[in-house]
């Protein structure tokens, strides 16, 4: 859930409050850099499981793959988000949001391609086939409203899944992610 210190440092675009592990896995964003959307992702490593010490390690490039079979399956895997919050509702920082964090992959919203370049991404630690907790829709919300205040350019419609940037390719946050329940947070003050 939300730290009363949580507040963003526009100018060094980390999240005071919140440790950031800094991922190598990132790079300026072109242009203007302006953010505009945020995409919410669902991650467990290995699949189902909701321990952040390999999903951290992942982000971080050092993921051991000799850890289990799954991590075999992804060892060159370059990736990153700007934030994760664990199922306890924990925000950890990866990537600074004045930078391009490597979330989104190849995808489209709105018409404009590379999603990454005007995006901040958000990964809750869950899957396609379990149900979030109460405390990461709190968190997610205090999160996204913080973000919405220091970038006006994302309006409602530019909060989505990773599924409606990549369809086909992508189906996180996957059907037990409530969006009506988490924009109904967004309301609350």
């Amino acid at each position: 859930m939300q730290d009363p210190t949580w507040s963003l440092d526009k100018q060094t675009g980390l999240m005071a409050g919140v440790t950031c592990l800094c991922s190598p896995h990132c790079d300026d964003r072109p242009g203007d850099g302006e953010v505009s959307a945020i995409v919410i992702h669902a991650i467990s490593l290995p699949p189902r499981s909701f321990s952040t010490e390999a999903i951290h390690d992942l982000f971080l490039g050092c993921l051991d793959v000799t850890r289990h079979p799954y991590f075999q399956t992804i060892p060159s895997t370059k990736v990153s988000a700007h934030f994760l919050i664990d199922r306890e509702g924990k925000l950890s920082q990866f990537v600074p949001v004045t930078r391009r964090a490597w979330h989104a992959g190849v995808s489209e919203l709105q018409g404009r391609d590379r999603v990454n370049d005007f995006s901040i991404g958000i990964e809750l630690v869950g899957s396609d086939e379990d149900p979030f907790t109460e405390q990461q829709y709190s968190a997610l919300a205090a999160l996204t409203k913080i973000l919405c205040t220091a970038f006006p350019a994302i309006t409602a419609d530019r909060i989505v899944g990773h599924s409606d940037i990549a369809p086909g390719r992508k189906t996180d946050p996957g059907p037990f992610f409530r969006w009506a329940r988490f924009k109904s947070n967004l309301l609350k003050p």
